[in-house]
């Protein structure tokens, strides 16, 4: 017996330091946790997806109102009935789960014109903020806000207001707690609120059921919190690198240039919609905006006193659904007089039909140079003869397809115009099956290691054992404790 009472006393001393370490680190190291944890955290990137009410626009764009609606901010489209905002940016709060995120773009409707050229019914909807308070469950609060400007049925009274409550959310079930670079929401119900029935012309009553909401959000890590510019970020970059700080533009050369061009905005619907249920691909460089696609890394030539430029871009972009696969590539864009054309090599069902076909002209007259920057904005396009072919015959020569935007950078300061940032968890199409309306997510990733270097693995497990215990009834005991800003979940 005597001969273990010498090996018993370290492995008791031991213990009773691990114990005594565990019972001291566990609060500062949840106190250490700050932003990560019980502290706010940014959102930074992330869309909304939300078709407000598809009766009402089927309403707007039918046989009775005779009407249209157009996307204003960077909104985009997607499946059928769908309007995605982007560029998230708000707070969110581990802990409790509490989110508030509010996203660009808008929608206008415009129907029943009048002889005056007025619409009686007229309805901008934009920046839709999302706002998530209280505990897990059916604790939860969650309301849609969003700028409002609508003209009055009837009395044609027009009114604006800021970040009206439009929608009230049924979060019963979600608990967004503990979350990690990443946030969501899935068909959540949405019904329309006293102030948002108000704000809507009259054209439905309170608790009017609206179409379910989806959403996500990007959160920054709370290093990248602390530090700005630290840590990966998921959003385009406004400006490509350069960091040698020379000229991007020399003896009327240029690199780093950017071409945006949506295609057509019924062409994306009509690949992501219920006929051809298909998709769309970005490769090499090629980014997507939503209502846009980005070709970027543009080289070649800008004469500003001839006005003209020649440019190629890199990325590739390949859609795909029932019978249909095309893919765009080679994108270059020429000017020329005020008059711009955009060419691509062409492949489609898996073989290169053509190269450089001129898809669409565009008016270029407003190119002019600014802060270092050759730019033109959303300048209308027009459909070639060799664009018609291109699409199978699905539209025209001269059908109008989406504008064209062009930016070449001049000097090492000009910055290109930014991209809407979708996030993370961004998709071309919506998934095949409808998800869960209470499905939240709230992801995060995180790695451990560790080494046994004693060499008494019982008591290296033992010990594991009573840290274990000690955190657990660390995170018990708090969780039991009410505080003013975090209701009692049991």
């Amino acid at each position: 017996m005597l001969p273990s009472r010498p090996a018993r006393a370290p492995v008791v001393a031991l213990l009773a330091a691990l114990l005594t370490a565990a019972t001291a680190l566990v609060p500062a190291a949840h106190a250490a946790d700050g932003p990560g944890s019980s502290g706010t955290r940014e959102v930074s990137g992330g869309r909304l997806d939300w078709g407000i009410k598809s009766s009402f626009q089927s309403y707007v764009t039918g046989p009775i109102a005779q009407g249209s609606w157009e996307l204003r901010g960077g909104a985009a489209t997607i499946g059928g009935s769908r309007f995605r905002f982007h560029s998230a940016k708000g707070s969110y709060t581990p802990e409790s789960g509490a989110l508030e995120a509010a996203f660009s773009g808008g929608v206008h409707f415009t129907g029943h014109r009048k002889p005056d050229g007025t619409h009686e019914l007229d309805l901008t909807i934009t920046r839709p903020t999302v706002r998530l308070t209280g505990g897990a469950g059916s604790l939860y609060t969650a309301t849609l806000y969003a700028d409002m400007t609508s003209r009055a049925k009837g009395t044609g009274e027009v009114t604006t207001a800021a970040q009206v409550p439009l929608a009230a959310l049924d979060v019963s079930g979600v608990d967004l707690r503990g979350g990690g670079t990443h946030v969501g929401l899935a068909d959540v119900p949405a019904t329309l609120t006293a102030q948002g029935a108000k704000a809507f012309a009259g054209y439905y009553t309170q608790g009017t059921a609206l179409d379910p909401v989806t959403l996500s959000a990007d959160i920054l890590a709370a290093a990248a919190q602390a530090s700005p510019g630290a840590g990966p970020s998921t959003a385009p970059s406004a400006a490509p690198s350069n960091a040698s700080g020379e000229k991007r533009a020399t003896e009327g050369g240029f690199t780093e240039a950017a071409v945006d061009w949506g295609v057509r905005r019924t062409f994306r619907e009509y690949v992501t919609g219920s006929i051809a249920q298909g998709s769309w691909k970005l490769g090499d460089g090629a980014q997507d905006g939503g209502a846009l696609f980005r070709f970027p890394r543009g080289k070649g030539t800008y004469d500003a006193g001839a006005g003209s430029l020649d440019a190629a871009f890199a990325g590739t972009l390949r859609f795909t659904g029932n019978h249909l696969d095309l893919t765009l590539g080679g994108v270059k864009v020429a000017v020329k007089e005020g008059r711009g054309t955009l060419s691509a090599d062409v492949t489609g069902d898996g073989r290169t039909a053509a190269e450089g076909v001129p898809l669409v002209t565009f008016d270029a007259s407003g190119l002019k140079e600014k802060d270092g920057l050759a730019a033109v904005a959303e300048a209308p396009a027009k459909l070639t003869a060799e664009g018609a072919k291109a699409f199978g015959g699905m539209y025209q020569e001269g059908t109008d397809m989406d504008p064209v935007s062009l930016a070449v950078p001049l000097d090492a300061k000009a910055a290109l115009p930014p991209l809407p940032d979708l996030g993370s968890g961004s998709s071309a199409a919506p998934s095949a099956a409808a998800e869960p309306r209470t499905k939240s997510t709230a992801s995060s990733s995180s790695s451990s290691s560790g080494s046994a270097s004693f060499p008494a693995v019982p008591v290296a497990v033992t010990a594991a054992v009573v840290v274990a215990a000690a955190v657990a009834t660390f995170l018990m005991t708090r969780r039991r404790t009410p505080t003013a800003s975090t209701p009692s979940l049991d």
